[in-house]
């Protein structure tokens, strides 16, 4: 069981599933959800229209089509509207919602981008600790669970959650194998 953070392009990692930071419609966007629909083909929007969207914090899954991951994970995450809507509880959900549909389906590897700190602009310090919080969780209880890869954007993300780990590891939180 290992967590690997990187940095890189999530389209091109080889897992069982990929995690997409979609928007409710599921028909594509911009940022990652617009570079996973492009990478996968067109049938991924063929497949999403059939899903009648999904609500926020929840998850749904696809088929890869054209991506190396077997599958994709569509998770809409919380717009950052300044900490007072419950969104860090929200933000849990994806991760939790996620983690059930690894579990229901019994993937072995999965990987994330960094949920909602795009253009939802919820702050990064705060949405890494979540992430690795629920995803340490997930490593602890789902024993089929081997390698979970955080796919980050920029080498300042990257750094982000890696002092989040670090941050997480000094609580005892752990810090499996990175």
């Amino acid at each position: 069981m290992t967590l690997e953070l990187i940095r890189g392009d999530i389209t091109r990692v080889d897992a069982d599933a990929i995690v997409n930071a979609a928007n409710s419609a599921l028909l594509g966007g911009g940022g990652v959800d617009g570079a996973i629909h492009r990478a996968a083909g067109p049938e991924l929007l063929a497949e999403c229209r059939l899903l009648n969207g999904c609500p926020t914090g929840q998850a749904k899954l696809t088929r890869g089509y054209r991506l190396p991951a077997r599958h994709v994970i569509h998770t809409v995450g919380p717009v950052w509207g300044g900490g007072a809507r419950g969104e860090e509880a929200t933000l849990a959900r994806c991760y939790k919602s996620v983690f059930a549909l690894v579990e229901q389906h019994g993937l072995r590897s999965v990987a994330f981008p960094s949920i909602s700190t795009g253009v939802y602009r919820f702050p990064i310090e705060r949405a890494s600790l979540i992430a690795l919080r629920e995803i340490q969780a997930a490593l602890g209880r789902l024993p089929q669970l081997e390698k979970v890869t955080v796919v980050l954007f920029s080498q300042a993300d990257l750094e982000t959650y890696q002092r989040a780990l670090a941050a997480l590891s000094s609580e005892g939180g752990g810090g499996e194998n990175v």
